[in-house]
């Protein structure tokens, strides 16, 4: 079986390396990539082709939100999570 390829996307470092390491203890997962901000995580998306983006919703440079649109505009079956700890559903909603 194939591992699942992962993109972490999050302008957080603590926060990069939490996951990678929660990510990464499940058997068959792999971290490929990390990104800082949301324009490095649509250029690594471009260059590893993950199987999932998981996308912080505030990051600089370009949201997750904006980030996951142009993701999904290269290849609308792609698999996209977006996390946050914002509360506002004005922003989530955008």
């Amino acid at each position: 079986m194939d591992s699942l390829r992962i993109l972490i996307a999050d302008d957080h470092p603590v926060v990069r390396a939490g996951l990678k390491t929660l990510l990464g203890a499940h058997q068959g997962w792999n971290v490929c990539g990390e990104a800082a901000d949301g324009r490095e995580a649509v250029a690594e998306y471009k260059r590893l082709k993950p199987d999932v983006v998981i996308l912080d919703i505030c990051m600089p440079k370009l949201n997750g939100v904006d980030a996951a649109r142009l993701i999904l505009k290269l290849d609308p079956t792609q698999g996209v999570v977006i996390l946050t700890d914002v509360q506002s559903e004005a922003i989530i909603c955008q």
